[in-house]
């Protein structure tokens, strides 16, 4: 089912009577550097906004969570579990978790060579997290910092 989320939001704080959302845009545009090897040759990390944890791992709360979970690589797809704000949006990902968190995929090119390597832990946060300030204080430099621990030459962001 297509929503179109920002619409959405920016009709229902109208009729509520609030002040406009204010959805961030960027000063500039990212910084984009290509690849210095071939995939195949590259290790790949990964992050996933789609509030993706383990079974046993502590899940996401819904306000402005901005932590983070590390799930190793050889989980079990069948552990993996979803809690995130836009609850509705996951019915799909809870009957075949791959469709958001592509663990299984990712083994496959692991394996034919297509990634050089994928980091030992893939890395999940809850994406609707309405504070740009912690944003940008708490979850990219925590995104970033095992990023750097990984010493990944790639990264692939999965948005929910």
């Amino acid at each position: 089912m297509y929503v179109e989320y920002i619409k959405g939001i920016t009709e229902r704080y109208s009729r509520l009577g609030y002040a406009p959302y204010n959805w961030y845009r960027a000063e500039t545009p990212p910084p984009w550097q290509g690849l210095r090897k071939p995939l195949s040759e590259s290790r790949l990390g990964v992050l996933s906004t789609a509030g993706t944890y383990v079974a046993g791992q502590v899940a996401y709360y819904y306000k402005d969570d901005t932590s983070i979970r590390r799930i190793a690589k050889e989980t079990p797809v069948d552990r993996v579990r979803f809690s995130h704000i836009t609850e509705h949006y996951l019915g799909d990902a809870r009957r075949d978790p791959d469709c958001i968190f592509p663990l299984t995929q990712l083994r496959r090119l692991e394996a034919e060579g297509e990634i050089g390597e994928l980091a030992g832990e893939v890395i999940s946060c809850m994406g609707g997290i309405y504070s740009q300030r912690r944003v940008a204080e708490e979850l990219i430099p925590a995104v970033e910092k095992v990023f750097a621990e990984q010493a990944v030459d790639a990264a692939l962001l999965v948005p929910l």
